[in-house]
């Protein structure tokens, strides 16, 4: 005991510094002198900073270095502790060593043992801590700290110890400052929110990719965090390779200011690096090698509430634009025709006199609407116009003359409910059902012969569907990305979501608002598509109840409920992409492409459905396809990342479904699957094939059959050989590829009939086109990917590019929002130049 007194040259010097906690730090600095008294020696010495000290020390000598600064309230000042342990053969014991300042107490051993993934562990001999700088009430205070030397070993372990004060250790806003750190030897800098200043983005970067690393960010408090396994105890952290950026708010920082904290990880695993090898024994230690890496750091401000504002503007000015541009050409439409109506009660050949006999005797003059249409009586008017126009189709394609009374029908229908039993029933042509659907040419009153009512309620089935579908899917997801803010917010771990980084702007909870923002686009638009098509579907129950001929028998039949399911897809693709870029991350991506499957499905089906009305799938079967697509989707998520037998399964499914597909359209669904199928195909094979060698009987649908075919084998062969990553993205591919063609194949065969295309329709098509063309190419910008680590993902962030709050994926967001948009009311409205054409002569393809 006596020994342990003795050995303080200065009794002016308390071991134990003063302020708060003093009294337990000396009560144990008592027992260690008790416990110690009889086997060890202390020795104190008065320490200077910037001195390299070469000592030893043993189980029999601890050596305290006593240090001396003054604190400023107003400055802060950091202070390094640097140690080497040199290392021989004999030493079996590490070395402890304990810094103890005013309100906080650091320790450490060397060598520094850090472990990784299976336990392995990495030995250290160098080490270096940056010590916090303790509050201080006075505006200049001098503090005392001390390091302890102590070691269990017998033997003299020698070491070399320096204590240095820190330049820079508080960073400037804009100014770069560069620093290097290993696992043993993290590093961390302060910084203050100037006046004015409640938003900053802290940027770190790399110019190589190894090793990984993770920068965190830490209330102002003792001790700081910054070793590998206990970096992620506190504050916000990511993993980082090149890049890394975290949005610092100064509501959540009530000292107004926080420590950057960047940590070099002992592995690289968790950033996508390869795992070498495993250890061979329990114990051994491995050597980390040089994992030394060279960062920059440099803190600026981030947008104000004035951006915020101007954002939101911004967005809401481009969609709103579209229901003011929309309403300009409903009242242009409008007044066309209505002029078109004026000019048609009074024809330019017919005199005043007649227009007023006509009127007297309760009639009206024709308009050209109702040319080749019938009367009330059934009996036909002139049709000189239709038959004009579409003589040289007629002539190409082999149509015989037929007449109009064959296809007459009443107009007078009963506006009485139909039972759901009635569905796709067709009792009255039963018998030659067959006949009518496998003749060599088909018009669209030969595929719309079926109640009109049935299969108005037939179709208005997608809507409710989707409608019900959408409630069911969106309620959980809005539950579950609630969930992930939360734990993102509550564990500060920022690798669960993958966000461009440096163009992430937060409100309130809500860590990317600008991601969720730019998503309204897809909710306006498809809000604005269901406006229309309910107005045009008032108009044309409007045309049924007067009994309109143009409305009962020419044109495409309209049917507006796959229409209303497509604006309804739109506006949920809107929601749940907002719920994925909450927090965007690998299980949550089918949200962002759940409802695409369902666009580019309803898509077909409504193109297959303006020729086909009478035997176009039914919801139920349509959505258990797009229920099996997103099942597809998800297993190829989990389970296909290199994956052989998953992809040839997946191959196979896709080509079989293929060749069932393309028979069921090209016998318009007259054949049966079933055990006598193969004896069927050899029959057909060796009639058609090898006793007599004849072409197809549909030309034309053999011809988009053998296209799709080679379409979707050669997809199916890429995925096959490829096999790549992004699995989700693949299958929609396949879709939006099936799609295009199908509407390409429907445009070449509209003109090759001799129809034409509306100016509007027109104008339609060629926007979204373009719009595409500029949509994709931001898409394929790729700022981030969850295919990746989340630290490989951030090599992808870009600063933002539009108002200094929208980046190129929120880009994307808006052009493929109107795109679809565009591509929507194509659909609408490019056979409006079939209304006043006889279903007759109106060609199927």
């Amino acid at each position: 005991m006596s020994r342990c007194w003795r050995s303080r040259p200065r009794p002016s010097v308390r071991l134990c510094p003063p302020g708060l906690g003093s009294v337990v730090l000396q009560v144990l600095w008592w027992s260690v002198c008790l416990v110690r008294s009889d086997s060890s020696v202390v020795v104190q010495k008065d320490a200077q900073f910037g001195v390299l000290y070469l000592d030893t020390v043993t189980s029999h000598n601890q050596t305290i270095y006593s240090f001396n600064h003054t604190v400023s309230r107003n400055k802060t000042e950091g202070l390094r502790v640097s140690v080497e342990l040199l290392l021989s053969e004999t030493t079996k014991s590490p070395i402890l060593f304990v810094v103890r300042q005013k309100q906080a107490v650091l320790s450490f051993q060397v060598p520094l043992i850090l472990r990784g993934l299976y336990q392995r562990k990495y030995q250290y001999t160098q080490v270096g801590r940056t010590l916090c700088q303790p509050p201080t009430v006075l505006p200049s205070e001098t503090q005392f700290f001390y390091v302890d030397v102590s070691t269990l070993s017998s033997t003299s372990v020698q070491y070399q110890l320096q204590v240095s004060r820190v330049e820079s250790f508080t960073l400037q806003t804009d100014k770069k400052f560069s620093f290097n750190a290993t696992p043993s030897q993290p590093q961390f800098f302060k910084y203050v929110f100037p006046e004015g200043v409640d938003t900053v983005i802290v940027k770190v970067n790399s110019e190589k990719n190894f090793p990984c690393s993770v920068m965190s960010i830490q209330d102002i408090q003792c001790p700081v965090y910054d070793l590998d396994n206990n970096v992620a105890f506190i504050g916000m952290y990511q993993t980082m390779t090149k890049k890394g950026a975290i949005t610092v708010q100064r509501k959540d920082f009530p000292s107004n200011s926080f420590y950057v904290v960047v940590v070099v990880k002992t592995e690289d695993e968790a950033c996508g690096g390869p795992l070498k090898f495993y250890p061979l024994l329990p114990d051994e230690l491995l050597d980390a090698g040089n994992r030394s890496k060279t960062l920059d750091v440099v803190v600026s401000p981030a947008i104000n509430s004035e951006v915020y504002v101007m954002g939101m503007l911004f967005c809401l000015g481009i969609f709103l634009s579209f229901y003011v541009l929309t309403f300009l050409v409903a009242c242009i439409e409008n007044k066309r025709m209505n002029r078109k109506r004026e000019g048609f009660l009074q024809p330019a050949d017919m005199s005043p006199a007649e227009t007023a006999s006509l009127l007297g005797k309760g009639l009206t003059p024709a308009s050209p609407y109702e040319y080749g249409s019938f009367a009330d009586n059934g009996s036909t008017l002139s049709s000189e116009p239709v038959t004009d126009s579409l003589a040289s189709a007629e002539g190409s394609y082999g149509y015989m003359e037929r007449s109009m009374d064959t296809v007459g029908r009443c107009r007078q229908e009963s506006l009485s409910s139909v039972e759901e039993d009635d569905y796709d029933t067709l009792a009255d042509i039963d018998s030659d059902k067959n006949i009518v659907r496998t003749k060599k040419y088909l018009c669209v009153a030969d595929l719309a012969r079926k109640d009109k009512r049935v299969l108005n309620k037939k179709y208005q089935i997608y809507f409710w569907n989707i409608a019900t579908i959408a409630v069911f899917y969106a309620l959980p997801v809005i539950q579950l990305v609630i969930t992930y803010q939360t734990v993102v917010n509550v564990t500060g771990n920022q690798d669960i979501c993958y966000y461009n980084f440096l163009c992430a702007h937060p409100l309130g909870a809500l860590s990317s608002f600008n991601n969720i923002l730019s998503n309204l686009g897809y909710v306006m638009l498809g809000l604005l598509f269901l406006l229309i098509v309910l107005q045009r579907d008032i108009l044309h129950n409007r045309a049924l109840v007067r009994n309109d001929v143009t409305a009962l028998e020419c044109g495409i039949p309209k049917h507006f409920g796959l229409f209303y399911a497509m604006g309804t897809a739109l506006m949920m693709e809107g929601l749940l992409s907002a719920c994925y870029h909450v927090c965007p991350n690998y299980t949550n991506f089918q949200f962002d492409t759940s409802f695409m499957y369902m666009i580019a499905g309803l898509c077909m089906l409504k193109l297959y459905q303006k020729r086909h009305p009478d035997i176009n799938a039914s919801a139920y079967t349509a959505y258990a396809c797009l229920a099996a697509v997103i099942f597809f989707s998800v297993l190829g998520v989990v389970f296909g990342k290199g994956n052989t037998a998953f992809w040839i399964v997946f191959s196979v499914i896709h080509i079989l479904a293929t060749l069932l597909l393309s028979t069921q359209l090209y016998y318009m669904g007259r054949w049966k699957l079933d055990s006598g199928i193969m004896r069927r195909m050899l029959y057909v094979i060796y009639t058609d094939c090898i006793r007599q060698c004849s072409g197809p009987m549909y030309i034309d649908r053999m011809v988009l059959l053998v296209m799709g075919n080679i379409v979707n084998w050669s997809l199916a062969a890429y995925g096959l050989i490829k096999r790549p990553n992004d699995f989700a993205s693949y299958l929609l591919a396949i879709a939006i590829c099936n799609l295009l063609l199908y509407f390409a194949f429907y445009i070449i065969m509209k003109l090759r009939s001799g129809e034409r295309i509306h100016c509007l329709a027109l104008v339609c098509i060629l926007f979204t086109a373009v719009v595409w063309g500029f949509a994709l190419f931001f898409f394929f910008q790729g700022l981030s990917t969850w295919q990746k680590t989340p630290a490989e993902s951030r090599e992808h962030n870009r600063d933002c590019i539009l108002l200094s709050f929208f980046d190129d994926h929120d880009i994307w967001h808006f052009l493929s929002s109107i795109a679809m948009f565009g591509s929507f009311l194509v659909l609408l409205t490019m056979d409006d130049d079939l209304d006043s054409v006889q279903r007759d002569k109106i060609y199927v393809f």
